[in-house]
């Protein structure tokens, strides 16, 4: 699982070539924000997609229905199964 980067500082510093920040504050200036805003909104839009699409899982019509039955309706455990839970240690 990824870590996740713990800051208590409020500061990000970007690395980028004069022309590259020089064109991000036309942009910001021409939209009427400031670089930070022009820069944070879409970059935490984007983040929110990533996150969204790796925590979340959609399901097919089908598939929802085969989850369905197989929760109401478990097949028997087999022999890997059984082995795999006996070999669990004992919860307290």
């Amino acid at each position: 699982m990824p870590r996740v980067a713990v800051d208590d500082n409020k500061r990000m510093n970007l690395r980028i070539r004069p022309e590259q920040k020089a064109t991000l504050m036309r942009a910001a200036a021409l939209k009427n924000t400031d670089l930070t805003d022009f820069v944070l909104q879409p970059a935490l839009r984007e983040a929110e997609a990533i996150i969204k699409a790796v925590e979340h899982l959609t399901l097919s019509e089908r598939d929802s229905v085969r989850v369905l039955e197989l929760l109401e309706n478990p097949p028997a455990a087999n022999a890997r199964l059984r082995a795999a839970a006996m070999a669990m240690p004992a919860l307290k």
